[in-house]
C-alpha cells in the first residue's frame, strides 16, 4: 500500500514536467488572450505586472515574521502563480500577433540628415 501511494505522488510530482512552457492550463486558460488587440494586450500586461510585483511584495512582507514565508506562500502563492501565468501566455499571443509589448528601446526625434 506504501508503495502504490508513493507510487501515486511521483506521477503526480513529475507530471508538472511534462507542460511544454510552465503554465497550467488548470491555472492559465492557454486562448485567454487571443481576442485581444495589440493595444489591449500591452494594457493587460501591466495590470498583469502590477499585480505580480503587489503579490511578491506581500509575499516578501510576510517572510519577514516568524513562520511566515509558509503563510505568505499559502495566502498568495497561488495568485502569484497565475499572474506569472497569465504573463507567460499573453506574451506568448503577443508574439504570435507580432505585437510590440514594450516601446523601442530608443527613438530618435531628428532625422538623419
Amino acid at each position: 500500500m506504501l508503495s502504490l501511494i508513493s507510487s501515486v505522488f511521483a506521477l503526480v510530482a513529475l507530471g508538472g514536467c511534462s507542460l511544454s512552457d510552465g503554465v497550467s492550463p488548470y491555472i492559465t486558460d492557454p486562448g485567454r488572450f487571443s481576442v485581444y488587440h495589440c493595444k489591449d494586450l500591452v494594457e493587460r500586461l501591466k495590470v498583469i505586472t502590477t499585480r505580480e510585483n503587489e503579490l511578491r511584495e506581500l509575499m516578501n512582507k510576510a517572510s519577514d515574521g516568524g513562520g511566515g514565508s509558509v503563510i505568505g506562500a499559502l495566502s498568495y502563492g497561488p495568485d502569484y502563480e497565475k499572474q506569472l501565468g497569465d504573463e507567460k501566455v499573453l506574451r506568448r499571443t503577443a508574439a504570435e500577433k507580432k505585437c510590440a509589448l514594450e516601446p523601442p528601446a530608443f527613438e530618435s526625434d531628428q532625422s538623419i540628415r
